[in-house]
């Protein structure tokens, strides 16, 4: 279905280092980086483009490339300048976009499209955005030049909708080494009242296929009243219809140093959605060496494999068991955290972008010099 990723060593680092000091990064890839979502969009897609962008910008001088040009919107209407500004200041070179969208009527683009969940999960989304985007993607990914996508599972999923061909995917798993870069805030357990181990993380988010409804009722089952949930991000307590039991704890959003730190010192990390394009929450916690607990839906089974526990999407009494029995057993978190970490650490930005400049080589096989 789908092109296979190739391995770090792609690029060119050792035909560079037979060359004179003064002809490397002379080189030019004709292309220009869509980076709008990196401006004005959120949560796992922009980190997916920040990350994947400095990745590159890493990469392309061992490789012997100049730096790709960064084009972003800087008036009130980012998404009309994707649109129309965009494919004019590009002035002819292909268009890499890592942020699902991308001018609609440009052929000469490569556009990541990480999910296929306005299809899947409709409910998850508001009328505007979703309508927007079920009549873009199929335009996108019939025209653009090759699809980039995070998961074999996402690969299937754009092909189930009609919005593209299997012979113009090609799937880069995403990095998740960025949890590593912070030190941890250790403060952020102090304010919130946490104690080591004795709590489990979760992502606070009323779309409907991250499934945090199914999460309350567990966490109200009187057999893990003493663990404590910590959900996270900018969903309030007025967001949710259902009851909130007194041992969750919604932390809103916190920094990048806070969310290290709170993943660290927890039990486990949660991931209870029913459909997922990748995952990155449970194995930035498997990244750390914390246990994942995974609903075996969507991509999830594929990114996270055996190393993280599952249980099924709609049992509150089957996550509160696993919850109840990793807190009884230190032992058994202690190797699922050791097994998680081994697991994660094959998902590296590096790999990634080497991925990335792989399908831009291809694209444009006569960089300019």
């Amino acid at each position: 279905m789908s092109r296979a990723i190739p391995p770090v060593e792609s690029c060119r680092s050792a035909e560079v280092a037979s060359l004179p000091d003064a002809l490397i990064a002379q080189r030019t890839l004709p292309v220009a980086v869509n980076a709008r979502v990196a401006v004005t969009g959120e949560g796992g897609v922009r980190r997916v483009a920040v990350e994947l962008m400095r990745a590159l910008d890493s990469l392309l001088p061992e490789c012997g490339y100049a730096p790709l040009t960064r084009l972003a919107p800087a008036g009130p209407a980012p998404r009309l300048w994707e649109q129309t500004g965009l494919p004019l200041a590009a002035r002819g070179r292909l268009i890499l976009g890592f942020g699902n969208q991308g001018p609609v009527f440009t052929r000469n683009a490569v556009t990541m499209i990480h999910d296929a969940q306005v299809f899947a999960s409709p409910d998850s989304y508001a009328a505007g955005f979703r309508l927007w985007y079920r009549a873009s993607l199929p335009l996108i990914g019939r025209r653009h030049r090759r699809i980039l996508t995070v998961s074999h599972f996402a690969a299937g999923e754009l092909v189930r909708f009609g919005i593209t061909r299997p012979e113009a995917i090609t799937v880069i798993p995403n990095g998740v080494d960025h949890i590593l870069r912070p030190d941890p805030d250790g403060d952020v357990l102090e304010r919130l009242g946490l104690t080591p181990g004795g709590y489990a993380c979760a992502l606070a988010s009323t779309r409907a296929h991250k499934n945090i409804p199914m999460l309350l009722a567990a966490f109200a089952r009187p057999e893990i009243a003493h663990v404590r949930l910590v959900l996270t991000g900018r969903a309030r307590r007025e967001a949710f219809s259902e009851p909130i039991p007194p041992n969750v704890v919604l932390a809103g959003e916190v920094t990048e140093a806070e969310l290290r730190a709170l993943l660290e010192a927890a039990l486990c990390q949660l991931c209870p959605s029913t459909t997922e394009g990748f995952g990155l929450p449970p194995l930035e916690a498997m990244r750390l060496g914390t246990p994942a607990i995974i609903a075996p839906l969507g991509a999830l089974p594929e990114t996270c494999g055996t190393a993280a526990l599952h249980a099924p999407a709609d049992s509150p009494a089957a996550w509160a068991a696993v919850v109840r029995r990793l807190a009884a057993d230190p032992g058994e978190a202690r190797v699922r955290g050791i097994a998680g970490r081994d697991h994660a650490r094959r998902f590296t930005w590096a790999r990634a972008a080497a991925a990335v400049l792989a399908v831009l080589e291809a694209e444009c096989p006569d960089p300019a010099r």
